[in-house]
C-alpha cells in the first residue's frame, strides 16, 4: 500500500527528503560531482608532493559574484598560494581567480586579492598555534563546490626536503607495483 509520498513499504522517497532529521538524497549526482556531493574545481597536486600534510580543514570562502562565476568555469590557479592567520582571521593569499569573461568595469574583481576564509574560531586558534609552535604551513589543497557553496580544502603541512620527496615517490611506486601484482593474481 502506497503512502502519501508515492512509495510503498516505508522506504525513502524517490526525490530525497528527511529521515530522522537528516537530509537524504537518492538522486544521481550531476556531471563531475563526486559521491559525497562535492564538485571539484581545482586541485593543488604539487602541494601533496612538496608538503607532508598532517591535518586537513574544510573552509568556506568569501567571494564576489564574478569570482563565483569564474570558479564555476574552473578559471582558478592554486599554484604558490598559502593561507595565513592575521588578527584572528584566516586569509587566503596568492590564489588567482581569472576575471569572468562577461563582467566589465565595476562588476569585475581583482584576480589576485587576498580572500577571507570562514572557519570556526577554535579551528583558527588551533591553526595559528600549530603554525607558530611547530613551524607548519597552511596550504590550499583544493577548491570545490559543496551544496552550491564554494569551499577550500586547507592542509596543515610541513615542507619536505628533496630526499623526503624521493622517499615518498619510491613508496608510492612500491604500493602501485604491489597493487598491480594483486590484480594480476586475482585475474589468474
Amino acid at each position: 500500500m502506497a503512502d502519501h509520498r508515492g512509495i510503498s513499504g516505508g522506504g525513502e522517497p524517490e526525490h530525497g527528503g528527511y529521515r530522522n532529521g537528516v537530509a537524504t538524497k537518492t538522486a544521481k549526482a550531476g556531471k563531475g560531482t563526486r559521491a559525497d556531493g562535492t564538485k571539484p574545481v581545482a586541485q593543488n597536486r604539487r602541494a601533496r608532493h612538496d608538503f607532508e600534510i598532517l591535518d586537513e580543514f574544510e573552509c568556506g570562502i568569501v567571494l564576489v559574484g564574478s569570482e563565483v562565476k569564474s570558479l564555476r568555469d574552473a578559471k582558478v590557479q592554486l599554484k604558490d598560494s598559502h593561507a595565513r592567520v592575521e588578527d584572528g582571521e584566516l586569509w587566503l593569499h596568492g590564489v588567482h581567480i581569472a576575471p569572468y569573461a562577461y563582467s566589465f568595469g565595476r562588476d569585475g574583481h581583482d584576480p589576485d586579492r587576498k580572500r577571507k576564509l570562514l572557519v570556526h574560531r577554535f579551528e583558527i586558534e588551533e591553526m595559528a598555534e600549530r603554525t607558530q609552535k611547530e613551524g607548519l604551513a597552511l596550504i590550499p589543497l583544493a577548491i570545490y563546490f559543496k551544496e552550491g557553496r564554494a569551499k577550500v580544502e586547507l592542509g596543515l603541512g610541513r615542507g619536505r626536503k628533496l630526499y623526503d620527496k624521493r622517499a615518498a615517490i619510491a613508496k608510492k611506486d612500491e604500493e602501485r607495483e604491489a597493487a598491480r601484482e594483486r590484480r594480476g593474481l586475482e585475474k589468474a
